[in-house]
This record gives structure tokens, sequence and C-alpha cells, in this order.
């Protein structure tokens, strides 16, 4: 296995194989038997790109001999940034077909989590865009080859400049017949091998890189497929970003394409776009995000577009309150799929066939009979059923460690294995989940989750503040957004404006910066000297209800 990877322990590998979780093939050969099977048949939809199985595996295999002619290999490290379009689809399986392994960078990221992945991944590669949503991807790919001593190539979607190299041109220049049909097998990396890498959610800073092999990741999308009903009659509308593991393989494109259905990228995230994408393909199955479906069942413009194919509607990343599930069902006739996931693996699915109750409030039971959880107090020790306390796990595609991470390893798994997920979880006699909050200090905004210690550390940084508390506030559509407590220097004031130009000038990712700051003079503490984190949430709690309710006394 990759040199800084934790394997899983021989005894495992040999129970997840005799146990038929591990096919070992290849996510690649997964594919192509897909592409064997139902080969006329429609697999990719963007815009006026419509794509059968063959021509995308035509596609594929054309990239993957021009990266091997350009002189990527097998183990090396690729950064990918591209956003969900075809470019990226084409790109990843052939990364992924010749054993080099990409790290799923999501389009937000700038230029302190790129240059981070690629120093410590000692990346050969980084794929971008050119432009997407107003910004230079080129500028920050120049910017970062100059600090980067291993980064080797950039591959652009779209027109590069210089040495930068274009993936439309690549795709646009024949390759076939040079080399022997057999060619690209030479390049076949061992299904126990990682085949890519995604991000943690990050608690003590910068993500940590979670590698994840052929074998655990074609598991998790044919098991979570599964339990999604997913089959060739499927046509899923991936609307939240491909690189995320929850629309990648959670089930996702992934298993979208296992089990010959169709995938279709929305080319927004805009009511608009979704809706008129649903009823114009039939879409069947859509996965979306707290912030997402609350804008949804509220739209008003939902009565002039027709939902009849439309089933299921799955909610990653955050928990989706009961009356949004409701709602969904009362406005779009589908059912409301509850998953619970991590990309260190485990995934947890309400069922289809559940009852009312449990689709309703529930977050899933675990999707293989093989994964393991239990519910711990801190000390470590099972709580009984129905009591709170920290999910932890280990199973057939739950990773054993970080990429180059002893130290944080130590921590984040038990010695027998398990991992510390930092989600407080009640379980019931049935094995399904209930979520009751974070252990972890993180802030859950739709899904994309931000460490308070890495905010607070940039916010440090700025000559006017002598200290910073970064805490949640409560939001109607994301669930929960940054606000930042800062104890100026004496004698300074600081205000939004300010430390929002100050974090936007660090080049982090935008949803990370905190989107109120309250100004205070001393900080609530503890009888130890720390900071109480809590009074400090009911605080912007409260003020932000006697807002709203002044707001409302106002308007009538």
């Amino acid at each position: 296995m990759l040199e800084h990877c934790v394997p899983f322990p021989e005894d495992f590998a040999k129970l997840y194989r005799q146990k038929g979780c591990w096919a070992d093939i290849t996510i690649w050969e997964m594919l192509e038997s897909s592409i064997k099977k139902y080969g006329p048949k429609e697999a990719l939809v963007y815009g006026d790109v419509r794509l059968t199985y063959s021509r995308l595996g035509q596609k594929i295999n054309r990239l993957a001999c021009h990266f091997i002619e350009v002189g990527l290999r097998p183990l090396d490290r690729v950064v990918l940034q591209i956003h969900s379009v075809p470019e990226l689809v084409y790109t990843f399986f052939a990364l992924v077909k010749i054993g080099v392994i990409p790290i799923m960078a999501l389009p937000a990221h700038r230029h302190t989590e790129i240059n981070y992945f690629i120093s410590h991944s000692e990346a050969v590669g980084y794929f971008i865009p050119d432009f997407y949503r107003r910004f230079d991807y080129l500028k920050m790919a120049e910017e970062v080859k100059a600090e980067q001593e291993t980064l080797k190539f950039i591959f652009v979607a779209g027109e590069g400049k210089d040495d930068q190299i274009s993936l439309v041109k690549l795709l646009d220049a024949p390759i076939e017949g040079k080399y022997p049909e057999d060619y690209l097998n030479r390049y076949r990396p061992d299904p126990g091998e990682v085949a890519l890498m995604l991000l943690s959610g990050g608690t003590t800073g910068i993500p940590k890189l979670i590698p994840r092999t052929h074998n655990d990741y074609v598991y998790n999308c044919r098991q979570s497929g599964m339990m999604a009903g997913f089959d060739e009659d499927t046509v899923y509308l991936a609307v939240l970003p491909l690189s995320h593991n929850y629309t990648l393989a959670s089930p996702g494109m992934l298993a979208t394409f296992n089990y010959g259905g169709k995938v279709v990228i929305s080319p927004g995230i805009d009511e608009e776009a979704v809706f008129s994408q649903i009823e114009k393909e039939k879409v069947t199955v859509t996965g979306a995000a707290v912030p997402l479906i609350s804008r949804w069942v509220n739209s008003s413009i939902l009565p002039n577009y027709d939902f009849k194919s439309l089933k299921v509607v799955q909610n990653g990343g955050a928990r989706l309150a009961p009356e949004l599930r409701r709602m969904l069902i009362e406005k779009f006739g589908c059912i409301p799929h509850e998953i619970f996931g991590t990309a260190e693996g485990l995934l947890n699915m309400t069922r289809l066939d559940d009852d009312e109750e449990t689709i309703i409030n529930s977050s899933g039971a675990p999707v293989s009979p093989f994964d393991e959880i239990k519910v711990v107090d801190d000390n470590g020790n099972e709580v009984p059923d129905g009591m709170p306390g920290e999910l932890i796990c280990r199973g057939p595609y739950t990773i054993r460690g970080y990429y180059k991470a002893p130290e944080h390893n130590a921590k984040a798994f038990t010695p027998d294995g398990f991992y510390r997920t930092g989600d407080i979880m009640r379980k019931n006699d049935r094995g399904y989940l209930f979520t009751e909050g974070r252990k972890k200090d993180l802030i859950n905004r739709g899904g994309e989750k931000i460490s308070c210690d890495e905010v607070e550390n940039y916010i440090l940084s700025h000559p006017k503040v002598e200290n910073v508390c970064l805490v949640a506030m409560p939001d109607d559509v994301f669930g929960e957004k940054g606000c930042a407590y800062i104890l100026p220097r004496e004698g300074q004031n600081i205000t939004f404006e300010e430390i929002f130009k100050f974090l936007s000038s660090l080049n982090i990712a935008k949803f990370k910066i905190p989107e109120r700051v309250e100004v205070v003079r001393e900080f609530p503490l503890s009888p130890a000297g720390k900071i109480l984190k809590r009074r400090l949430r009911e605080d912007i709690t409260e003020k932000l209800a006697l807002e709203k309710s002044a707001k409302v006394v106002s308007s009538s």
C-alpha cells in the first residue's frame, strides 16, 4: 500500500473478501463492466453533451493514454479541482484506471488549502477549470506552481496558457492505434491500493487526506446504491459538487454507473436550473443538502414544473429537520432519504420502505451488515440504547488512518481500529441512529465543515485582535453559520468588514469566513480559565431571536 497509509489488518482484509465485500476489482473495472453491459445506453448528460456508456469509455481511455504519454505514473498524487462538468468525470476515471491518485479538492478551496494538499501529498499534477464563478484558477495555479517543487503539470478544463495542458485538446487528439490494445492494462493498480483521497471535515486546521482503496470504495458505492434502490432505470441528478464523497459515490455518480443508470449534471443549483432538469430528463433521484432543500420546498415556481418522475430526494451533510422531510413528501410527492455518513467511510441510510416515523426522524442505519458501530461515553464504554454518546465505527469501507498523520491517527482511532466520528448520536434497538450534535469543535454550514481552531488562528494573526472565539450560530437555511466573538487589543476597535477583507486576503475558502462579528471586552470563563463557548452560543442565539422578533414587530 502507498507509503504513509494505514492498511486494513490482514485478518480483516481476509474476512471482507470471504464475505464478498471486496470484489478485488478497480473502480475503472466496475465502470468497464457497465460499459460492456449497457454500451449503447445513455450514461452522462450535461447541457448539449449526451454520452452513451460506450462513448464515455472511449473518452476515458483516450485521456488515460494521454496522461501516460505526458508523464503521469501509478501512485503519483494529483490535486483534482475541476467543478462538475464532463471533464471531471473523464479525468477521474482516467486517473484511477492507470493508478494515479486524485486528491478530490472542492471548487471553493483557494491558495492556502491547495498549497497544503500539494505539499503534504507531494503532488505532481494539478487539475483546474480556467475560470469558474468569477474566479481565475489559471492565476492561482501559476502562483502555486512557483511555490511547489514537486508540481510538474497543470491540466486545465478549458484553454490553458504557456506550459499548462488543455484537457479539451487532449480529448480532441486521437491516440487510439498508437499503442497495443492491452497497453493500459500494464498500469492497472492493485484493488487493495489507494484509489483516491477525500478530504476530512477538518477539526484541527486544514482537512486531513483520507485514502480510499479501490476495494473499499467499490463496495461503498455498490452497497449504498443498493440501499438507495438504484437500478438501470435510475436517472440521478448531480446538483452538489461531484468531488464530494456524497455526490461522487455515496451513492452518487459511481453507484448510478454501477447499476446502469444515467447521470445528469445540473448546470446550476438555483431552483429553475434544478427543476427544469428534473422535468426534462425525467430525473428519479437527486442528492441535496439542507440549504437547497429548504429553498426548493419554499420556492414560488414549484407549480411551473412536472415532478412526476421524481421518486427520491436524498439529504446529506447535515440532518434534515422533520418539518422539511414532511414538506418534501407534500410538495414533491417523493420519499425523503436521509444519508448520514463520513468521507472516512461509514454510511447510514434510512430505508426507502421504512415506516413513516423512521423516515421523518432518523439519521438511518449502517448500509453494510459488516459495519460495526458503537455509541460510547467519554471513557469509551458503550452506553445503553437510547442514551447519547459518541459514535465510533469500523468496517469494510472505513479507513484505518489518515494519510501522513500518525499523531492525529492516535487520537482519531481506537487501538482496535474504531474511527471516532465526533458525532453525538443515540441508537435504538434496531440499530438506527438519531443525531444529537457534534463532540468536536466544528461548525456544519449546510454540509461544509468549518474548523473553529483553523479560522480562529487566521483571525488571531490580525494586528488588532487580542483573542477570538468562533462559535456556531443558528441559521434557517444553512443550519449553522460562523460567528466570531473578538476581543480587540487595548485601544482598538474592529468591524465585520475589516475581518471579512482580512480573511479574504488570506485566500481561504469563502465558506470558512465568519458571517457575523461580535466585539467583546471579555469572555465568559470557566474556573479553569477556558472560554465557555456554550455561553457564547446561547448569547448569539438569543440575539438572533430578539432581532427576528423586532423585525416581525416593525413589519406589522
